[in-house]
């Protein structure tokens, strides 16, 4: 596991003032979840979605630094003239895209993988010696070579050069997925344009979450800002005091993934096979991993990303990367969709399946057709999606 220090006493004080705060949230909306939640059931969409049962040729793609990255392909039906590689976000798997395999498979190319240390990927030997540093107000990682946003970038190189070593790419990515992308443009500028033909990011950010205040007022959501990073750190220390409350099926689990992810009246399957996701990521790895989505500022890849068509699709209701952060990317992007989505949170990748496959879609289309396409202007794509 990686070593954490912790710097001052603050950070430890108000990280458990957020842990008392997270904790008597949870008791509130556990009942909500067994009124609303498990009631609901029968009349929810959802609850015979086979989740996590679609899968391709598997393979395992090793890093440069050895760690063993779990890579599912699905071949089309016809000629594989595009591929398409989803990266997933924190504390998620592959599975996540699962509605976008469902309905995409057999139509084009598709590249699923595992982020190092979730799912079904392994970690380096000398992933445990990581040393995090946290203080009050921000938080960085030292690793022993790479800094975790490099790492990222490698390893998604690693998983296009072995498994789509020639022909058009369009990388999707959602939340830390999109922050993989941003990174690799930082680390492999030349790939773009040349082997990577379009990029999707949903739900993601170019800066990182330290200034998101978590849906809260204000204050609170300050407080939660700097006191996340300690918290975080002090649980990957003892991790035994929260995965029982993080287990699959825990209402504390429920409610936060419910609370974080979803708008109002999601539908519970959404809710819980989310929650089993994030429950499956072991406390350590949520520490190695929270310096990217945290701290990252990736705003020097946009430039190289803005000459090829893109799309950027945001959620109304996303408190984990608000709607600015998405519009942030999008206005460094001239050749990018950008969409809003009402009705929605940070997995609007679940939540709004449809429309986010339909987008990428016709992203894919774009790529196979060759002509880069004009940018729709924002109000018209506002003024759509939140017509009645």
């Amino acid at each position: 596991m990686s070593k954490l220090v912790t710097a001052g006493k603050t950070a430890g004080a108000v990280g458990a003032l957020l842990g008392v705060a997270t904790a008597g949230a949870a008791v509130g909306f556990a009942a909500e979840r067994y009124v609303m939640g498990r009631s609901l059931r029968k009349d929810d969409p959802y609850a015979d979605e086979p989740f996590g049962s679609l899968r391709g040729k598997s393979q395992i793609v090793v890093a440069d630094d050895g760690a063993p990255l779990y890579v599912e392909v699905d071949e089309p039906d016809g000629p594989a003239d595009v591929t398409v590689v989803f990266s997933h976000g924190y504390a998620l798997t592959q599975d996540s895209w699962h509605f976008q395999r469902r309905d995409l498979r057999g139509r084009t190319r598709l590249v699923f993988w595992d982020q190092r240390r979730h799912g079904r990927s392994g970690g380096a030997a000398d992933d445990d010696g990581d040393e995090v540093v946290v203080d009050r107000d921000t938080i960085r990682a030292e690793p022993r070579q790479k800094i975790v946003r490099e790492r990222l970038a490698a390893d998604l190189s690693a998983v296009l050069d072995a498994t789509t070593p020639r022909g058009p790419v369009v990388l999707v990515g959602h939340s830390m997925g999109g922050m993989t992308i941003l990174a690799l443009a930082l680390e492999r500028p030349e790939l773009f344009e040349d082997r990577v033909r379009g990029v999707a990011l949903i739900a993601t950010s170019a800066e990182g979450l330290n200034a998101s205040t978590f849906g809260l007022p204000t204050p609170f959501g300050r407080l939660a800002t700097r006191s996340a990073p300690g918290l975080v750190a002090a649980l990957a220390r003892r991790p035994e005091l929260i995965e029982r409350g993080r287990r699959a099926g825990s209402d504390l689990g429920y409610v936060i993934t419910r609370r974080y992810s979803f708008s109002r009246g999601a539908s519970p399957a959404l809710v819980e096979f989310t929650a089993q996701m994030n429950a499956s990521t072991p406390v350590d790895v949520l520490a190695e991993f929270l310096p990217v989505v945290w701290g990252i500022d990736a705003h020097a890849a946009l430039p190289v990303l803005a000459g090829i068509p893109g799309l950027v699709i945001a959620a109304e209701n996303d408190h984990l990367t608000p709607l600015r952060h998405s519009r942030d990317i999008a206005e460094g992007l001239p050749l990018a969709e950008y969409v809003e989505v009402a009705d929605s949170g940070h997995m609007v990748l679940l939540e709004r399946a449809g429309l986010v496959t339909d987008y990428l879609d016709t992203l894919i289309e774009q790529v196979r057709r060759g002509p880069r396409p004009s940018r729709r202007s924002r109000a018209s794509v506002l003024a759509l999606w939140r017509r009645k």
